[in-house]
């Protein structure tokens, strides 16, 4: 059996603007990939090259210390 031509999509700016969005939300890869409609590693790659991250950040300690502890 032969095997499928891949097509690639471009990225519009509506993309990465949801993609943004989405990763603000913290909503997990498997979830922002299928409102994208791409495959998780094309999501993974365009992040990465977005310089985005899926972590959340640490909470600063600056702010137990205001709090007076």
């Amino acid at each position: 059996m032969a095997k499928r031509a891949t097509k690639r999509r471009a990225w519009t700016a509506g993309d990465v603007r949801q993609l943004r969005e989405l990763t603000r939300r913290h909503m997990p890869i498997a979830r922002m990939a299928r409102a994208l409609r791409r495959t998780e590693s094309a999501t993974r790659q365009k992040l990465y090259g977005l310089g985005l991250s899926l972590r959340r950040k640490k909470a600063s300690r600056s702010g137990a210390r205001r709090r007076g502890r």
